[in-house]
This record gives C-alpha cells, structure tokens and sequence, in this order.
C-alpha cells in the first residue's frame, strides 16, 4: 500500500485539504489541537495511494502532547518503505511561521531520502487582497517543489494528485540534499529571510484583524459578546432543533400507529410499542439538538473566534488552576468529553493537563443532552420572547450549562490549591489565527457524521439495555403490573437509595442504566412509560412524565446530579489510558457520584422548602 503523508503547522487548513483530497469528514477547526490523531484515506483519482493526515504541529522539536503525537508517528511514518511523498502544507499568508516548520520537514526527508512537496494554501486570500508570493524564487531558494492551492475554493487541488503521478517516474535524486545536518537556528534565520524577501507585502489582513480584536478582545465589548455567543448556542439548542424534533415525533408516531395494529403475536406487538417506540423512539427525537449544538460549536472554531475566546478565558481559569489552552478541550467536551480528553494534548502544563483531565467530564456533553431536554421540557415552560431569542427553557439549559462548567472550575481551583505537584509549569503562549468565514458545507457534513456517529454508537447500548429493561418490566405477567415485574422488583430493591431525592423506583432504574451511558436514561423511561401505559402516547415521553407524580423538586435533583456524575464507561476507559493512570479514573468515578448525590439532595431539600 502506497502512503503520501501530509503535515503541517495548525491553522494551516490541513483538515479542509485532507477532508477535500480523500472524500472524508474530519473535523476541521481554526484552533490548534483540534485534530490531535492521525487520520488517513484513500487520494481522491489515485485509489492505490493512501493520503496519512498528521496532527498540526509549529516545529519538528515537540512540546506539547499534541506535538509529541504528531512528531513520533511522522518521523516512524519517514522510516516506512510505504511511504513515497510528502506533502508540507504552509499559510501563504503567514510565510515566516510556516517556513521554519517547512524546512525542518525538508531536512528529514532529505534524511530519510523521502521527496517533499510544499503546498502553499489561502491563495485566494492572498489574492482577494491585492498580495503576492514569489513562489519561483521561494521553490528556488528550498529546493523544493512550490504548488499555490486553496483548500477552501478548491484552487490548484487537482494539480497535487498530478505531481505525485509524475514524481512516480521522476528522477529521485532531483531533491539533491542541501539542509542535512543544518541546526534549527539557522533555518530559522533563514525563514525570515525568505519571508521578508518573497512574502506578501503590506499589512492588510493584519489591520483587519486588529479592528474584528479590538472589539472581541476589548475587555467590555469583548466579555458582553462572549456571553452574548455562549447564550445563543444555548438558546439554538430549542428554538433550531424544535421543528426537527416535532417532525421526527409525529413521523414516528405515526409509523407506529401503522406499523403495530398490523403485529398479531401479543408479546412481539408489545415489544415493539414499547420498546421500539417508547424506549428508542424517544431518545432519537432529540438527535436534533445534538446535531444543532455541534454545528455552532463548528461555527465558532472555524471562523477563528474559538481562539479569542481561549484568549478571553485565559485569566480567569488561571485562578482556578487551569490555562486558556484548556478552554477548548472543555467546550470540546460539550460535544463529547472523549475528544475533549484527547484535545487536551495540546495543554503545555503537564499539571494544568492534569486538572483539565478533571474538567472535562462535569462538561455538559451532547449524552446529557437528551437527560437535560427532556426534563426541562418537562417542567419549564416553553414561553419565548424576542422572536424566539430568549426564552425559559433556553435559560434553564444555559443555566445547567452553566452550573457544569462552574462545578468543574470550582473542583480544579480546590484541588490546585490542594495538591502540589512537581511538575513545572510551562508559560501560556497561544497563536491567534485569522478571522475567516466558515464553509457552511464542512460544518454541515461535520454536523451530520458526529448526530450519527451518535446514533450508532449510543444507538447500540441504547438497543440492549432496552431490550433487557423491557423484558424484565414484562415478565412474569406480560405487562400486566409493572410493579410486580422483574424489574419492578429491582427497582423497589434500589429505591431507599434514591427516594431521598424523591424519586421512586422508576427514575432509580432509569439511572442505574445510566452508568453505561447517560443517554440511556431516556430510552430506559420511555420503554419504562411504554409498558406501564400499553399502547398510549407511545412516543410523547414530556407528557408522561408531566402526568406522572415527579415533583419540580425531584427534576431539579435529577439535572443537578446528571450535571456532575461521571456515568459514561467510555470515557473512563480514555482517560485511564491518556493520562496513564487507571486509579485517577475510579477516583474521578466515586468523588463525582458522591458529589452529585449531595448536590442533588441539597437541591431537593431547599426546591420542596419553596
């Protein structure tokens, strides 16, 4: 199998490059440490030929764990006998920061006798604003083969698969060595040279940069349109997903009431209802607001705002033991705390990597999602106002968002101050790359494939504990008591545990299932509510719940302890293995059950006060 490897510095455009090249939908994010494994697909036009996608990274002399990843995995990936080329891709509008990482790559393939190619993107900016490149006189001054491309209009792509053909036949020995053997200080005198003498001239797209920071960095303007933008994501999670969801309810109501009266064997025909439907159905109805939720997270990162907010966020995390650099590993756990685990690579500080191990998990992922919409659907009011701008149920979820994120920053500030590590901390350095509009196509796909992956991967643990939910809630007596059904007996053997938050066995089973994934909270309820309502209001789980005997109080415990209990295997599991210790994720497991069960309870005890 042949292998084309594809490096390059973050912000570069790489993930776009090698989303458009190999047909694949990686993410793609205008901030550092978003990709932080390696991906690989087949060359669009060349099926033989494997495209092997790197991690970005600013220099071949790793410091961050991200960079350690990329460095490791492209200097074995040199040694293979596979690989046949290499693509170096540069910002042609920040030449000197991209040349000293592409002359390094230059003198490791020189080494490992490996031809190189630079590809040298965001032509079409460069262009839109009156600037060139001397892109002869650079290809001259490198030894290297220079092709202007855009990964974002697709300017100059098919030329790649092109040069790669025709480097087949060429003669290897073109690339005669000339950087072998030179110290990293003198390429990067040399890059500068270089950028100086062939870059673009003029300071265009600095001075519209400087105007967009100056109000998103302004210490008032800037705060105001952080919380500003925090909100709206919030408050689109409802007020986007709403017709989706209503469609997705009544579509799947209605192929019930098609589908079971057709289903003569009794205990199939109520399997399906009650299973199917009421249990499955209702978890899938809100994939929209999962869906919804990574599209404007994808909005923010690639428009580059996600790093003036790392930047924003730096000096107050820093009281709590963290960096700005941790920012996005913790809204990355938003959508999921295993990417969020692995972006928190590019964290320098191995000790401030440490606490943002502890973050990321009390982040409201897109698994609590479907917990949080349910039951704030279900007990705060859907009135909106201001076009649909601001509304209740946007601001209970804002405000649950909120106590997540605050409950993590809290714990890290406690432990930090508590514990003292011998680990040297490393000084906040972080590039702010230019401000760009996001390719809606991209976000769009990106949205779709993470809604899902979603799907099939909770879909699958979903299916079973279902299945197993609904043949204990059925048997012995055919659905004829839930309460004396197997389950009904489980549930009443772990009810003293929760009755203190004043939920009965229901809701107790219901978390029980949890703890293999929080989403099956739902789908358990609704197989749960399927059973002990027979073929009634199969889907509509919201209305079940509103006419069953929770309190408001009970469902405020239940948000709060959903916001801080570690209840996902999987992400124990990748957190055992980044952060090479098997006992900080049982620890995690048990402070976080226990801290959510006392939360819950204070909760319950002043709600029922009022």
């Amino acid at each position: 199998m042949t292998k084309v490897l594809l490096i390059g510095s973050p912000n570069s455009g790489k993930s776009m490059l090698f989303n458009r090249l190999t047909g694949l939908s990686q993410k793609v994010a205008n901030f550092p440490g978003i990709t932080v494994d390696v991906a690989s697909g087949k060359l669009q036009g060349m099926d033989d030929v494997y495209l092997v996608d790197f991690p970005g990274t600013y220099s071949l002399k790793a410091i961050s764990a991200e960079e350690k990843v990329a460095v490791a995995q492209f200097e074995k990936a040199l040694a293979d006998a596979d690989v046949e080329h290499v693509l170096c891709l540069i910002d042609a509008t920040r030449l000197e920061k991209s040349l000293f990482f592409t002359l390094q790559v230059i003198r490791e393939c020189e080494l490992h006798d490996k031809p190189v190619t630079v590809l040298a993107n965001m032509i079409d900016v460069l262009e839109a604003n009156n600037l060139s490149i001397d892109l002869p006189a650079l290809e001259a001054a490198i030894h290297t083969r220079v092709l202007p491309i855009s990964a974002r209009s697709g300017k100059g792509l098919a030329e790649i698969s092109e040069h790669i053909r025709a480097a087949r036949t060429a003669d290897r020995l073109r690339q005669r060595p000339h950087l072998t053997g030179t110290p990293d200080e003198i390429l990067r005198g040399t890059a500068h040279q270089l950028a100086q003498r062939l870059g673009p001239r003029g300071d265009v797209l600095v001075r519209t940069q400087n105007r967009l920071d100056a109000f998103f960095l302004h210490s008032l303007t800037g705060g105001v349109a952080f919380f500003g933008i925090m909100y709206l994501l919030f408050q689109s999670i409802f007020t986007w997903s709403t017709p989706a969801m209503d469609a997705i309810e009544g579509s799947l109501a209605w192929i019930a009431d098609g589908i079971v009266p057709l289903i003569g064997n009794q205990v199939l025909r109520d399997f399906t209802a009650d299973a199917l439907f009421s249990g499955i159905g209702a978890f899938l109805v809100f994939v929209p607001q999962i869906f919804v939720l990574t599209f404007v997270i994808g909005l923010l990162e690639d428009s580059g705002y996600m790093a003036r907010a790392t930047l924003i966020c730096h000096k107050p995390l820093r009281y709590f033991g963290l960096t700005g650099k941790s920012f996005v590993p913790m809204l990355s756990g938003v959508a999921c705390a295993i990417p969020g685990i692995y972006a928190a690579r590019a964290v320098d500080s191995p000790r401030k990597r440490l606490l943002t191990y502890m973050a990321i998990p009390l982040m409201p992922c897109s698994a609590r999602l479907p917990v949080y919409a349910l039951l704030i659907a279900a007990f705060i009011p859907g009135d909106t106002f201001l076009g649909g701008l601001v509304g209740w149920q946007g601001l209970a979820m804002f405000g649950i968002y909120f106590f997540g994120m605050m409950t993590a920053l809290i714990i890290t500030g406690l432990v930090s101050r508590a514990r003292k590590d011998q680990f040297d901390d490393l000084p906040f350095v972080l590039e702010l790359p230019p401000y760009r509009l996001p390719g809606v196509k991209p976000l769009l796909r990106n949205a779709f494939n993470r809604a899902k992956h979603f799907v099939v991967k909770a879909g699958k643990i979903i299916f079973t504990v279902t299945l197993v939910v609904w043949v204990l809630g059925y048997f012995p007596n055919f659905g004829a008591d839930l309460g004396q059904s197997w389950l009904g007996h489980l549930g009443r053997f772990i009810e003293p545990l929760f009755a203190p938050l004043g939920l009965d066995w229901r809701y107790g089973v219901a978390i029980l299932t949890s703890f293999l994934a929080r989403e099956v909270f739902v789908g358990t309820l609704g197989t749960i509510f399927g059973i002990e309502g027979a073929e009634e209001n199969m889907v509509p789980l919201v209305e079940q719940i509103q006419n069953s005997d929770l309190t408001v109080a009970s469902g405020l415990a239940l948000l709060v302890f959903f916001a801080i209990a570690l209840q996902c295997v999987s992400t124990m599991a990748i957190l055992a293995k980044e952060a090479r210790s098997g006992s900080l994720a049982l620890k995690m497991f048990g402070a976080y059950f226990v801290l959510a069960y006392a939360a819950a309870f204070l909760v319950y005890q002043v709600a029922t006060l009022f």
